[in-house]
């Protein structure tokens, strides 16, 4: 599957001005992909600050989203993309932990740029 990973930028920015990071990245991505994207800030929206709230304990919302993202779109190679994901954030970011990246929450400076990460990575994997 061969998704503009440019326009997954834009999307996801757009979204992030009002939905969490999670929502933004399923969104910007499934949008991208041609999918309804009706129902999906529902199905993302717990996971918003590292799954309810959580920050220090939580995966990263950028993460989660678009592993849902692959879930729709992978083909079969779900686990393995999702796992090369997981990789790329760890490598990049230093960890996938939402507390990590934001200081328990204190700092969501990051939150638009690692959910546009997760968006493009997701689009490079679905390339492979």
């Amino acid at each position: 599957m061969d998704l503009d990973a440019n326009l997954i930028k834009e999307k996801i920015e757009e979204y992030r001005k009002d939905k969490n990071c999670a929502q933004s990245t399923l969104m910007g991505i499934c949008e991208v992909a041609g999918l309804d994207i009706e129902d999906l800030p529902a199905l993302a929206a717990g996971f918003g600050g590292g799954i309810g709230g959580t920050f220090d304990e939580g995966t990263c919302g950028a993460v989660t989203g678009a592993v849902m993202a692959l879930g729709f779109l992978a083909d079969g190679k779900q686990g393995p993309c999702a796992k090369g994901l997981f990789n790329a954030f760890k490598e990049e970011y230093g960890s996938v932990t939402c507390g990590a990246i934001t200081n328990n929450g204190e700092d969501k400076s990051l939150c638009t740029e690692v959910c546009v990460f997760a968006g493009q990575k997701v689009a490079e994997l679905l390339k492979e």
